[in-house]
């Protein structure tokens, strides 16, 4: 071959290397864990004493961890609904054409529009050239599945086998970047703890019946530890009850109503003893320590695979559990513990270790969208309300929202960057509530008759209408 020829080609081969090369690092493999029913504080990262969460502490000291991260609906298929598609759930209508605010009109929205189908999170990324793994927990309309959205749906396992399925294929060789997201189903097993308690209706009946796994996993989570006395369990053992066990202060009707629609729900709040409730605080921390485990398993695959230092991991969770405060457990209201959720992102060398943000508002069902569509390299947009974390997570200056919706079954919100919180409540009528996360933060009253309180409440109301909201 003629000498120039060949220094010429492999001038070719080194600089086609190099940006291949370039491209592993610039375009990662992205791992998204979340859970289901994780409040933002169950977490020993986050200071909570009561547990040890090891690898969800290895995320957050490796990456950001944000403390002002929430759901955009404290329940489980509205919530999942916004991951993929980066939309509010109330985008969407079911089947009788009302605006999706709960678990059965989630599952029943129809068809959805080409529009919508252009823009979802996987529809992006395989524009982007990247493989798409969805494994666990779905609770989603057909129409927004993941194996209609084109995932690999690797397992329908939700616990220990999907944690082993996932590292297999994190573990295998790959010829280009993927999208892995992993859905683990606990600690969403505290959820039986009440409802077999009074599975009066039919349709609790028929979940009790089908629930075998949760059941177990719920009494080995409950169990006193081996050789500990009842007296012994409560006193050193057992979280303390909440500071705001009781109920709010002029409690809206809404949240009243909510309880009462469920018999197992207005059962706990009448009927459960403090030492029952502190149980049932108990049993929470221990099924976060199982699905801790499990996400162990998942980061040590991605070490072993040597491919740590170019993968992208999120983790976060659906919504949150009320956990005994104002007298309530499962999810579906605005309160805090039910709507914010953690946040965490790591990516060594990209991400700065150990930060935490506690003054952005982050939106984990409009934000996720966008954000791993900038690490993947591509503009992804679906509500132009989501935003990409991305400069936040890497230390550089951005104008960040000021304001941020939530939607319930139960009414919508919208918080400020101050922590202050309006409230407006339809399931029982009318009613609106103000309440200031920076003076009472276990929101234990409200603050909308407060003089004092008078502008910014006007305030908030124009930009729930206007911003957020618009009826």
């Amino acid at each position: 071959m003629n000498p120039r020829l060949f220094y010429f080609i492999s001038i070719l081969i080194f600089f086609g290397c190099s940006e291949k090369r370039k491209d592993k690092i610039t375009t990662p493999n992205i791992v998204y864990i979340y859970v289901d029913q994780l409040s933002a504080n169950m977490m020993s990262c986050a200071g909570n004493q009561w547990l040890k969460t090891p690898a969800m502490d290895y995320i957050a000291d490796n990456g950001m961890r944000f403390t002002r991260a929430y759901t955009t609906n404290p329940v489980c298929s509205p919530a999942r609904v916004s991951l993929l598609t980066g939309r509010f759930p109330g985008y969407f209508t079911d089947d009788q054409g009302e605006e999706v605010r709960e678990n059965r009109g989630s599952i029943k929205i129809p068809q959805v529009s080409q529009e919508v189908l252009n823009t979802t999170l996987p529809s992006y990324l395989k524009k982007a050239n990247y493989g798409l793994y969805y494994g666990g927990k779905e609770h989603l309309p057909a129409s927004l599945s993941p194996s209609t959205l084109g995932f690999t749906y690797f397992s329908k396992n939700e616990r220990q086998e999907l944690a082993a399925e996932a590292a297999k294929i994190i573990r295998a060789d790959h010829d280009k970047p993927y999208f892995m997201m992993v859905s683990l189903i606990n600690p969403h097993d505290i959820c039986y703890m009440a409802l077999r308690e009074k599975a009066t209706s039919e349709q609790d009946a028929n979940i009790l019946k089908r629930a075998t796994v949760e059941l177990t996993t719920l009494d080995s989570a409950m169990k006193i530890p081996e050789g500990v006395s009842s007296d012994e369990f409560f006193k050193s053992h057992c979280p303390p009850l909440p500071p705001n066990y009781e109920p709010q202060i002029d409690e809206p009707q809404a949240v009243k109503k909510l309880i009462n629609l469920r018999p197992f729900r207005q059962n706990a709040r009448e009927n459960f003893t403090d030492d029952q409730w502190r149980h049932h605080r108990y049993a929470y921390h221990r099924l976060t320590e199982v699905v801790d485990a499990k996400i162990q398993t998942i980061l040590d695959a991605i070490k072993e695979s040597g491919q740590e230092e170019n993968t992208l991991i999120l983790f976060s969770s659906d919504h949150g559990d009320m956990s005994a405060s104002h007298r309530m457990e499962h999810k579906s209201t605005l309160y805090e513990e039910s709507a914010n959720i953690p946040f965490m992102a790591m990516w060594k060398g990209h991400i700065p270790a150990g930060k935490v943000d506690s003054e952005n508002l982050v939106s984990n069902g409009l934000d996720l969208l966008p954000t791993i569509c900038d690490y993947a390299g591509i503009i992804g947009v679906s509500d132009p309300r989501g935003k990409s974390l991305r400069p936040l997570l890497e230390g550089n200056k951005v104008n960040w929202r000021e304001t941020l919706g939530v939607e319930s079954e139960i009414g919508k919100m919208v918080i400020n960057k101050n922590g202050l919180k309006y409230v407006r409540y339809d399931l029982a009528g009318f009613e609106e509530q103000l309440l200031d996360l920076k003076e009472d933060p276990f929101e234990t009253i409200h603050f909308t008759n407060n003089p004092k309180y008078r502008q910014p409440l006007d305030e908030l109301r124009t930009i729930y209408e206007m911003e957020w909201f618009s009826e």
